[in-house]
């Protein structure tokens, strides 16, 4: 496998005015891969994915995608790369078939190609019943889906997805999330940002956490929730039983100090995920004469690493219809998407 980066930043830097959207990040994407970048808002993922397909000018640090710097080599840049943000970028007056065939004219293909390319993209996203009506009748999911198609008329090698399924119900969710991984498996290159946790562990390879417009962590989805203590058993003893016996019991299949709740009848014992653990803590715990009603094992999720590392929420599943994620700012759009709005 090739181990030169498809997407790669050193010492990224990016102000506007006073803010610090970007302060020295770092990143290396391999090709061929759907890597993650998680943050809360305002971290600087979208400034960073700005920066890669060279619509933003960075202040410092370089960038670099298929080998291509994002400010000498902008044009070539352009000519390997697909985008989708979190706004549809589609004329209101055209229909979905024009727009696509009109981005892929735009793309370099010729009239018949960029025509045999809309209606292949029209399929894929189901969307061909709808691809004679004017874009200012869809609804907000179906625009999300044209929008993803035209960020793939130019059969790009690498594609930037800025929360490409804000707005998407769930169907229509676990179709962009199969078309990702088929292009992946083609062999394209996808830096994917998301509000929604449970994405980039379904999706990504590898991902990195940006806050404060730097990455503070970097790994595997397992790796990121081993960094934060793995997993824990949840014993919930039947009323009566014995606790000092229970914690006895288990004291062999823990890695750190075992932790009894209050009422006396939940167990947390932080233990290597394996496979049969559960049925072995349960023949102890029968063995020691201990009656038991559930034992479960708990892994941690990117949840529990987004709030360990960042210390905010994510707003996992929670998305506004603005597609701004709800529940972290007291206002609706942040500083770093304000000045990205005034710097377009």
């Amino acid at each position: 496998m090739n181990e030169t980066p498809a997407i790669a930043a050193e010492g990224l830097v990016k102000n506007y005015g006073k803010t610090k959207a970007l302060a020295g990040f770092d990143l290396a994407v391999p090709p061929g891969t759907v890597y993650g970048l998680l943050g809360p808002n305002g971290a600087g993922k979208t400034t960073a994915v700005r920066v890669f397909a060279t619509l933003l000018r960075p202040d410092g640090g370089r960038a670099q995608v298929l080998g291509h710097d994002v400010v000498t080599g902008a044009a070539e840049v352009r000519r390997h790369i697909g985008l989708t943000g979190q706004y549809a970028a589609l004329d209101e007056y055209l229909t979905g078939r024009a727009n696509l065939v009109m981005i892929g004219q735009l793309s370099r293909l010729t009239a018949s190609a960029a025509r045999r390319r809309a209606d292949e993209m029209l399929e894929r996203f189901n969307l061909t019943e709808a691809a004679s009506r004017a874009v200012k009748t869809y609804s907000g999911g179906m625009r999300r889906r044209l929008d993803l198609a035209a960020s793939l008329i130019g059969y790009p090698s690498v594609l930037f997805l800025d929360e490409p399924t804000t707005g998407l119900d769930p169907n229509a969710r676990a179709m962009t999330w199969d078309i990702v991984r088929e292009l992946a498996a083609e062999g394209t290159t996808l830096l994917l940002t998301t509000q929604y946790l449970e994405e980039a562990d379904q999706l990504a390879r590898r991902v990195a956490v940006i806050d404060g417009g730097t990455v503070i962590a970097e790994g595997t989805p397992d790796q990121l929730k081993a960094s934060i203590g793995g997993a824990h058993l949840d014993v919930v003893l039947a009323a009566g039983s014995d606790l000092e016996a229970a914690i006895v019991a288990v004291k062999p299949f823990a890695t750190g100090a075992v932790q009894p709740d209050p009422d006396g009848l939940h167990l947390s014992v932080p233990v290597v995920a394996a496979e049969g653990l559960t049925t072995r803590v349960v023949r102890a715990l029968d063995v020691a004469g201990v009656e038991v009603n559930d034992v479960t094992i708990q892994r941690a999720s990117l949840d529990d690493v987004f709030l360990a590392l960042t210390g905010h929420a994510s707003s996992t599943g929670h998305a506004s219809s603005t597609g701004h994620a709800s529940g972290t700012s007291d206002d609706s759009s942040t500083d770093e998407e304000k000045e990205e709005s005034e710097a377009a």
